[in-house]
């Protein structure tokens, strides 16, 4: 009888536990939204893809992107008879057949959208956006203004255009350039 009694009492109390386990198994089970992908993602992220600029290298397709969008731009600036005398130095270089400071500056302004953007890969270790835009920086010849600023904008649009960029991106890059007019515009 004893056994009887206690064999029931454990098949209650498993019933129980097994019924208890099931109720807690249909509650909805709370979600975590996908995160946002950073502009960074959306513009190709960590994907790996050869580099067109040096055959045999990888590259993150971000990278890629903005490096091709800042080089576009550059020759855009290059062209753009209102924002030419701010790159008099660059200019004179690239046009006595030295691309070092085009390089340069690609490289800088490349590493300084990928951080901006979202990159975890790479680390900006250029010069602050005031000491760059003032006289600190001699490859700056002037103190920009709000109408240049404006113009670099535009600039950078027909750069991103040139290179199929989506409207929502070039939006949000402009976005993040427009957070950086206070320090650049000096004048």
């Amino acid at each position: 009888m004893r056994t009887l009694l206690n064999t029931t009492l454990c098949l209650a109390l498993a019933a129980t536990a097994v019924t208890g386990c099931k109720k807690d198994d249909d509650k909805p089970t709370p979600t975590t939204p996908a995160p946002t992908p950073t502009l960074y993602q959306r513009l190709g992220g960590t994907t790996m893809v050869n580099d067109p600029a040096n055959p045999g290298q990888m590259i993150e397709t971000g990278y890629l992107g903005l490096r091709s969008v800042v080089d576009s731009t550059i020759f855009v600036i290059a062209g753009d008879a209102q924002l030419q005398p701010y790159f008099a130095v660059l200019l004179a270089e690239v046009g006595g057949g030295d691309l070092t400071g085009f390089a340069a500056l690609s490289e800088s302004l490349t590493e300084f959208f990928a951080v901006a953007c979202g990159a975890q890969n790479f680390t900006y270790t250029g010069m602050n956006m005031v000491d760059a835009h003032n006289s600190m920086n001699p490859r700056m010849t002037g103190l920009v203004t709000d109408e240049d600023f404006d113009r670099f904008i535009v600039d950078l649009v027909a750069g991103a255009a040139q290179n199929d960029v989506p409207a929502d991106i070039v939006t949000d890059i402009g976005a993040l350039v427009e957070t950086l007019r206070d320090p650049i515009v000096q004048q």
